[in-house]
């Protein structure tokens, strides 16, 4: 039938008519069409489109073997992987490149291998051998492309298979070659470190090049060698006149015009060789003499008006500082830096600023000559530089200046940012702790803190200032006056009114007196204080802390005032339904005193006894004389209910007590009130020994400040291999204060060379129980370690305040009426106050607060 011949003709010519193969496969790009492609998408979806068409091709291509245009395929696969697209798949394809004897083929074939393949791809150890025939076989191009991947992605088994060839390249004519090899010996170093053996002949020959690559590559692998082999270290120290004399030529006549910067001659070169010469002369006496005069040279002839003579001087400063220089020397380099904080340049002051920090601690004087550039730098509208210009501040802060550079802190923290109150506030305390001329300044300045920036001082400024008002009885009037005035002025700064409200409480009388004539008349009711009370007790401001220092000191104002109780009882009664679990409880308890107790009311609420803070103490327990009662003397393990370092683990058992012999070492290490007038020597402590690597730490409490612990960690390596990059750190609880010093360096020697010291400075104003962590962090033997630990000896030593002891015993009524009194002041509940009283010399531990 016609129909069906038609149909049979139309499916016998079907294949002919659409030849589907040749549609689909479209051909391939070239890499410039490629990019064109690709920077004209208008969208990413476009984009991916033609990167996946493309991508299609490459695979095809690979899949056939077409020898001819692999590294075309492969230079397009390695644009793609460059904005970020998966191009795993090439990796094969930069091995059969890299093998492969055309030159073009080697070039794309290394490049890939350098983008595509890591140590962490097991395909990278597959290139091993033909590196190897390139570089002892190949021409000078290919033997820099091998020696740059060896460079780029060499791993450890590389490097120590490929090491002799690298050796022998060193020293090959060419001076292209050779530069690729010290850079390809210095990966080497930094992956190995024992291959420093091998390198250390060629290395001293390299010194002689004139070529400016070839040099500085020696510098860098010098330098690489020292920091990991102290064999090498002691090597290299024989050439500090070489090296003096390469940088007597660049400053004096110039090493090549075509490397100079804005009129330095060379000055990448310069700073490598003043890296070098600050590790040869670290520790060192000789090598620090023999560059004395050439460190001189640089610093008073290097221009500063271009960032490149900035950043030698800069080097130089590091320089200095770092070797055993002479005194005159290190003021110059103090100079440097203070010329650097008169730059306009902010990067420059922060410089400036970080490294007058570190200097601080080891020439205080020269850096004070500068105070008041550092004290300009607090008004910097750049956060970091006003933050490291705090912290320079604050440790140029002593006895001789403190009223002058408190004075100075003050006004920044009226108009500092908010991130850096707490650190400003916190510091002019700590200071003010430490050099206060008097104690009438020291109160006059902890209220001015606490008025600017209350909300953001340390928790324990609160319980500094009373323990400190309550030590100054010649200064309750003062106090009690400017407290209530700034407490009537403002009820907004949370400590503020807690220091007021609790000397309120204690010293309310005193306010109705017009005995005292340092300030002016204060003529004030008893009703006006209730009132302000009752204001702060009702403010949204105030947090349950503040209601209930409040609540305290209206209860204890029902024995201060002579006028009628009932205003105070209806106010506790009020609180005695109150929300709050805390302050209901508190309420409770006032009100049973008030029903029940009110013959003990008056004996309870007394004044709180004196409290020594710091020092020895001014009259030494005797015979016949009466001891202030302190809730120490009840218990001497209640304060180790407390987690000071809020550790996970609740097991914590309770330390060992100290002896208290006269001859006990440990009695005066954190001012504990003791029988013994002198100071006994304080043993060392071995906190730390790992393959060789020993921390030890040593104890010094400086008579002139009892309160304050000096602790010199010292590390020191018996092990073949130095300590590197070597970091101690320490942690203590909150109510204490520490301070680390700059460490002396960074590398601790191999074989018993000179250790490396540490200072840190605990001070301990409420003598509490010292617990610390520590943290380490350093290379050894090629590897990264990190160790976190307490030092559970050092608890134990530090751990129990020692005890009064009388020779008989109190009378039970007294003593429960001394611990009633200490209950009555802690802001918190006490759910034991409805039970009986406890016995004599007991204090419950059920009280979860203690």
């Amino acid at each position: 039938m016609p129909g069906e011949e038609s149909l049979q003709r139309g499916w016998s010519h079907r294949p002919a008519a659409l030849p589907r193969p040749a549609r689909m496969v479209l051909p391939s790009l070239k890499l410039q069409e490629l990019i064109q492609e690709i920077r004209g998408a208008k969208t990413q979806a476009q984009e991916r489109e033609v990167i996946q068409k493309e991508c299609a091709h490459i695979r095809a291509a690979f899949r056939e073997g077409d020898a001819p245009q692999r590294h075309r395929q492969l230079a397009k696969l390695l644009y793609v992987h460059m904005l970020g697209y998966p191009a795993h798949f090439g990796q094969m394809e930069c091995l059969k490149l890299i093998a492969s004897p055309r030159f073009t083929d080697k070039r794309v074939g290394y490049l890939g291998a350098m983008l595509l393949l890591d140590e962490r791809q097991d395909a990278h150890l597959l290139i091993t051998n033909s590196i190897k025939n390139d570089l002892s076989q190949g021409t000078q191009p290919v033997q820099g492309l091998a020696l740059c991947t060896l460079s780029t992605t060499g791993s450890a088994e590389m490097c120590r298979d490929l090491a002799s060839e690298v050796e022998k390249l060193l020293l090959r004519p060419s001076p292209y070659v050779r530069k690729k090899a010290v850079l390809a010996a210095v990966h080497m170093i930094r992956k190995v470190p024992e291959l420093s053996d091998i390198f250390l002949p060629p290395c001293t020959q390299l010194l002689h090049e004139r070529h400016h690559g070839i040099l500085m590559g020696a510098v860098t692998l010098i330098t690489e060698l020292c920091e990991r082999s102290p064999a090498a270290l002691t090597h290299f120290r024989q050439v500090v006149p070489q090296l003096v004399q390469i940088l007597r030529t660049l400053v004096i006549s110039g090493y090549s015009t075509e490397h100079s910067v804005a009129g330095v001659s060379d000055p990448f070169l310069q700073v490598q060789v003043l890296k070098l010469l600050r590790i040869l002369g670290r520790n060192h006496e000789e090598s620090s003499e023999a560059m004395n005069d050439m460190l001189a040279q640089v610093a008073t002839n290097t221009d500063t008006s271009r960032n490149a003579g900035n950043a030698v001087l800069y080097e130089t400063v590091l320089t200095i500082v770092d070797i055993r220089s002479a005194s005159g020397l290190r003021v110059l380099a103090v100079n440097i830096l203070g010329r650097f904080l008169l730059n306009n340049d902010k990067n420059i002051r922060y410089v400036a600023l970080t490294s007058l920090l570190r200097l601080v601690q080891s020439d205080h004087s020269a850096v004070q000559r500068h105070r008041p550039t550092v004290v300009e730098c607090l008004r910097e509208t750049d956060a970091s530089l006003s933050r490291r210009a705090l912290e320079l501040s604050l440790a140029l802060v002593n006895s001789s200046n403190i009223r002058s550079m408190t004075q100075e802190l003050q006004g920044f923290l009226e108009f500092c940012p908010v991130d850096l109150r707490a650190d400003c506030a916190s510091g002019i305390l700590l200071a003010a702790e430490r050099f206060a001329p008097t104690k009438r300044w020291h109160i006059d300045t902890i209220m001015r803190v606490l008025t600017t920036a209350g909300a953001h001082v340390r928790d324990d400024a609160v319980a500094n200032l009373t323990q400190l008002i309550g030590g100054a009885e010649e200064l309750h009037a003062y106090s009690v006056r400017r407290l209530y005035n700034a407490l009537a002025a403002d009820i907004s700064q949370q400590p503020l009114v807690q220091v007021a409200a609790w000397c309120i409480g204690e010293y309310g009388e005193l306010l109705l007196s017009e005995s005292y004539e340092e300030t002016e008349p204060l003529q004030v009711q008893e009703e006006e204080v209730l009132m302000l009370l009752e204001k702060v007790l009702q403010s949204h401001l105030s947090l349950p802390a503040t209601r209930g220092y409040a609540l305290t000191a209206l209860m204890k104002l029902s024995t201060r005032f002579q006028g009628d109780n009932n205003r105070i009882r209806r106010v506790v009664s009020i609180y005695g339904s109150c929300l709050d679990i805390e302050l209901q409880q508190r309420a409770v308890e006032y009100n049973a005193l008030f029903r029940k107790y009110d013959h003990m009311r008056s004996a309870i609420l007394e004044k709180m006894p004196l409290v020594e803070h710091g020092g020895p103490q001014d009259d030494e327990p005797g015979e016949g004389k009466e001891q202030p009662w302190s809730p120490k003397r009840e218990t001497s393990n209640l304060l180790d209910l407390l987690d000071l370092l809020d550790s996970a683990s609740g097991d914590a058992q309770p330390p060992p007590a100290l002896d208290l012999m006269p001859g006990g070492s440990l009695l005066h290490l954190l001012d504990l009130p003791s029988n013994t007038p002198s100071l006994a020597p304080i043993p060392g402590l071995k906190v730390f020994d790992r393959e060789g690597l020993q921390i030890s730490l040593s104890f010094v409490r400086p008579p002139e400040t009892p309160a304050l612990l000096l602790i010199t960690a010292t590390a020191s390596n018996t092990s073949k291999s130095d300590v590197t990059h070597f970091v101690f750190q320490a942690a203590v609880p909150k109510s204490f204060q520490l301070q680390l010093q700059i460490p002396s360096g960074d590398t601790v020697p191999a074989q018993g060379g000179p250790p490396i010291t540490q200072v840190l400075r605990v001070l301990n104003p409420n003598k509490a129980p010292l617990r610390m962590r520590l943290r380490l962090a350093y290379n050894h033997f090629g590897q990264s370690v990190q160790e976190i630990f307490e030092g559970r000896n050092l608890s134990q030593k530090f751990t129990q305040d020692p005890v009064y002891h009388r020779g008989s015993k109190e009378d039970t009524s007294t003593s429960d009426i001394r611990i009633l009194v200490f209950l009555a002041e802690l802001p918190t509940s006490f759910p034991y106050l409805h039970s009986p009283p406890p016995p004599t010399g007991e204090i419950p531990t059920a009280c979860p607060h203690l």
